[in-house]
């Protein structure tokens, strides 16, 4: 673990030292490489944990899951550098130390083999997200949207922590290895279900529920590309990770507490589709997906079958390549346009004819089409509700259906139509930007050769 956390610690001192003129070539050669080094995670194994430590391990959870932010770090370098063209030196180094501590906090978290390192990390993550969107975003109203993370992250988290330190006063131990071998100590009383409910609750905002999912779309759309790429691909997995982990900690009997959860989770995986059909604002279309399709991960995890969790750990490293793709794409336009109302940017294919490849491919991904990992992920999700209870196939088969219906809406009123008046030039695409799209397009096409990889189960 400290083979990769050490090199991307030294990002750090790096970004100082570097020249001002090959600050972005060294920090992305050098992001670069620490995602190639760790690709060694996805080796198969017969362990549970690869590398078991008293602070660090790497399971099947974490193992997709800190591959996919390793690969990020240089993918975000890259997205950000024409968003920071005009800013002067020093204020481009804030921002790479900034983005780079984001990175070390995540993969703590990811790797944490012990709850109360786990919540730290897990918190630790919302500065570094609060200075992105405060200082690097577009409008006016991102203090307002670093207010909502702030307090829907607060005040979900600080249950969490008193849950945390119940649990240690019962067992004695916070480590992840001895809690799944000592026996569910949250009883079934009243005490115990609240118990439960506030070991969930923060991961069910930072995944974030419908009903507790107001901050994401504020976030997203005033947060800088880096910012969204790491809020839609990075810190929705977090939540996810943390459901998957802490699920198995509460009493079985207190499956009850699940009920309402699988059924908002399935009923905002509907709403929110339904609720992109009628979006007038490109990056806030984008969001409400990412809430739609973690709708399914957080109902998969609640079911907590062996084949449930599979589609949700395939899910959700699917989801984090396609959505961070479709950010990237949505960026490009909005550095052309300086719009992202779809009215005003619309018809940009005869223009760009690459970059409509590029979004034909990602919305494509997007709607789970074969051979994509999306498809096999909501496959699977799909066919463990069903055998949850098989009322569920009307949910995610509408859900399913308004999610073809508003990707190709998202296709159509990007790329055709006709040219607004106003665009009178556009800047060419960039090898940049075609290579950072093949970055996120390639993976997802390699992925679906082998799913073993990221699907959560012993290789």
């Amino acid at each position: 673990m400290l083979k990769v956390i050490i090199p991307t610690a030294m990002l750090l001192p790096l970004t100082f030292l570097s020249p001002y003129k090959h600050l972005w070539t060294h920090i992305t050669f050098y992001s670069m490489l620490i995602a190639t080094i760790s690709l060694q995670w996805l080796t198969p194994t017969y362990y549970p944990g690869k590398s078991l430590t008293p602070w660090a391990s790497i399971d099947q959870i974490s193992s997709p899951l800190l591959v996919l932010s390793c690969w990020l770090l240089p993918l975000m370098i890259m997205a950000s550098q024409n968003h920071l063209e005009q800013e002067p030196a020093i204020r481009k180094r804030i921002f790479t130390t900034t983005v780079i501590l984001a990175q070390l906090f995540i993969l703590l978290a990811f790797s944490a083999s012990e709850l109360m390192l786990f919540y730290i990390a897990f918190e630790a993550t919302l500065i570094p997200t609060l200075i992105l969107i405060t200082r690097w975003g577009n409008q006016p109203e991102r203090l307002n949207a670093g207010i909502y993370l702030l307090f829907y992250t607060l005040a979900s988290s600080l249950p969490l922590l008193i849950a945390i330190l119940h649990l240690q006063n019962q067992i004695g131990t916070l480590y992840f290895p001895m809690l799944k071998l000592s026996h569910p100590t949250l009883n079934t009383s009243w005490s115990g279900l609240i118990a439960s409910l506030a070991l969930l609750l923060a991961f069910m905002v930072k995944a974030p529920l419908y009903g507790l999912h107001l901050w994401l779309p504020k976030a997203h759309v005033e947060a800088p590309i880096a910012g969204s790429m790491l809020l839609a691909a990075l810190l929705l997995k977090l939540g996810g990770s943390g459901i998957m982990r802490v699920t198995g900690m509460g009493n079985p009997l207190s499956n009850n507490l699940h009920y309402p959860f699988i059924t908002l989770a399935l009923w905002g995986a509907l709403m929110t589709s339904a609720i992109c059909l009628r979006q007038i604002d490109l990056k806030s279309l984008i969001a409400y997906s990412s809430v739609s399709h973690m709708g399914l991960v957080v109902a998969a995890t609640m079911i907590q079958t062996q084949w449930a969790f599979s589609g949700a750990m395939i899910l959700m490293i699917s989801h984090g390549l396609t959505s961070s793709m479709l950010f990237c794409l949505a960026n490009t336009n909005y550095e052309r346009t300086h719009s992202r109302i779809l009215l005003l940017t619309r018809g940009l294919q005869p223009l760009l004819p690459l970059m409509a490849i590029w979004w034909l491919l990602a919305n494509l991904t997007n709607m789970a089409l074969p051979p994509t990992t999306n498809l096999m992920a909501e496959l699977t999700i799909v066919i463990a509700l069903f055998n949850w209870s098989s009322f569920t196939i009307i949910l995610t088969g509408a859900a399913i259906l308004l999610t073809a219906s508003y990707t190709l809406y998202m296709l159509m009123m990007t790329q055709r139509g006709t040219l607004p008046s106003h665009i009178t030039s556009i800047q060419n695409s960039s090898t940049r930007e075609h290579l950072l799209m093949a970055l996120h397009m390639i993976p997802m096409l390699l992925l679906i050769l082998k799913p073993e990889l990221i699907s959560g189960v012993p290789m």
